[in-house]
Parts: structure tokens; sequence; C-alpha cells
């Protein structure tokens, strides 16, 4: 009778640790919006970055990039994009499939006020460095979710 009942606390005991293991593992760990007020602004920040190097022969490469070179925006909000020159004299630039555009410049910091309500993946491009002949291509991709 002992025994049995030893076995059976055992039995149960393994039984609550395989079911929280499972648990754990098969939760659902999407991103959800923890706080946030009706109205309010979502801010993200950027910057202007310049990439140096020198090759054996020594000539010089260059490529200017948007940082971060990603960014995930929610749908249906208000945001503020931040952008601060810290390379570069001037970036101007576009979002693409948008009509939203303007200019970077060094030691400024340009506020672009957005609201997608088409998920999708839109890009900053920079028209002065679009290319690898220009030093790019200075691209970053705003993806909408």
């Amino acid at each position: 009778m002992v025994i049995r009942l030893r076995k059976s606390w055992l039995l149960l005991a393994l039984a609550v640790v395989v079911s929280s293991v499972l648990w754990y593992v098969l939760q659902d760990r999407s991103s959800v919006e923890t706080a946030g007020r009706a109205g309010e602004i979502f801010e993200l920040h950027m910057v202007t970055s310049e990439i140096k190097s020198t090759t054996e022969d020594g000539h010089e490469l260059e490529a200017y990039r948007w940082d971060p070179g990603t960014l995930y925006i929610p749908k249906d909000k208000d945001i503020t994009l931040r952008i601060y020159g810290v390379n570069g004299m001037e970036h101007p630039f576009y979002v693409e499939g948008t009509d939203i555009k303007g200019t970077v410049k060094k030691g400024e910091e340009t506020l672009i006020n957005l609201h997608f309500s088409e998920p999708g993946v839109y890009r900053l491009i920079c028209t002065a460095h679009s290319n690898i002949e220009n030093n790019g291509p200075m691209i970053a991709y705003l993806i909408v979710e």
C-alpha cells in the first residue's frame, strides 16, 4: 500500500512537470502591446552613419546607412520618426510608396510624422546615396505590421 501511494505521488508529480514544460513550450510568444494611451504618439529614433575601410592597396571605401536599418512599425498608429544627422552633410530622402520626403542634415534632427494604414515593407531611401557608385545604397526598411 505504501509503495502504491508513493508511485501515485511520483506519477502525479511527473504529470505536473510534463504539463508545465508543454505549457511553457507551446504558449504563444507573439508580441503584445502592454501599454499605450489612446492618441499616444509612438517615437522611433534613427541616425545617419558612415562606414569606412581601406583596401590592401590603399583605396578608401565608404558606405552610408540609416541606423538601425530596419524598424518595425505598428499599423494604424501615429508615429514620430526622429532622424539625427551624424555623418554626411545632407541626406535627401523619400519613403517609397508614400508622398513623404525631406532632408536630414548633419548635426540636426529631422522629425517625420508617419501613419501607415496598410501593412507592408516601405523603404526609406536616401537619394544622394541610392547606389554603390554613390557610397550606398542607403536604404532603411520600415516594416508595418
